[in-house]
Order: structure tokens, then C-alpha cells, then sequence
């Protein structure tokens, strides 16, 4: 059986694809406040990478880890509203799948401390 929201092809695709990515950062932002800080810390991060990184790839490496830290969030997320949607009530699977996403996020911002912090030190040593 083949799925009836799956009709479109060609740039419709496209331009319906990002138009529903869009409706998921808002979505995100609007309604997550993790997102929203994390948001705004890589706002005020972006321009210091280009300071702080001596090279192309030093500044790509502080982005990317930075970019890696809200794409985690948004899974998290993600993950978090679908066990919302089939239900409220406690259950060990839930709070497993939760708890896996939180750590997932937590992985993510000790790379991005990791990264940031031996390029911040990297800078003030050499």
C-alpha cells in the first residue's frame, strides 16, 4: 500500500519539503525552550568562530559541532512530542526513549564544550 502524501515529485517536492522544514523550526522554536537557548547560543557562537578558529577548518570544526548540537535537539524533540502523542502516562519504554534522547543532547553539547574549549585554550596558549 503506498502512502497518499507521498505523491509529489520534482520541485514540488522540494518547495513542499522545506516549507514543512520550516514549519518544524518554528514549531522547535516556539515551543522548546532547550531549542530556543541552544538557538541563541549558536547565534552569539557563529561570529566568535570565526575568531576564535585560525583556519577553514578550525571554523568549520566549532560550526559543524555547533550545527551536529541543534539537529540532536530537534531529534530529541522529535522523539519527545511522538511518545507525548500516543500518550501521557508513565511507562518504561517512554522514559527509556527520553532519557536516550536527553543523552543524545548531552553527548552533543560535551562535544561542542570539548571542541569550543580546546580551540578557546588552543587560542589563548599559542
Amino acid at each position: 500500500m503506498s502512502n497518499p502524501h507521498k505523491g509529489r515529485t520534482g520541485i514540488d517536492r522540494i518547495i513542499h519539503a522545506a516549507g514543512y522544514s520550516i514549519e518544524g523550526l518554528r514549531a522547535a522554536y516556539t515551543g522548546e525552550s532547550a531549542f530556543r537557548q541552544e538557538t541563541w547560543m549558536c547565534v552569539v557562537a557563529t561570529p566568535v568562530a570565526f575568531w576564535l578558529g585560525s583556519n577553514w577548518v578550525e571554523i568549520a570544526l566549532l560550526l559543524g559541532c555547533l550545527a551536529l548540537l541543534l539537529i540532536v535537539e530537534l531529534l530529541n524533540s522529535a522523539v519527545e512530542a511522538a511518545i507525548d502523542r500516543i500518550s501521557f502516562d508513565r511507562h518504561e519504554l517512554s522514559k527509556r526513549a527520553k532519557d536516550i534522547g536527553s543523552a543524545a543532547v548531552f553527548i552533543a553539547l560535551t562535544l561542542c564544550g570539548g571542541i569550543w574549549g580546546t580551540a578557546l585554550w588552543q587560542r589563548l596558549t599559542h
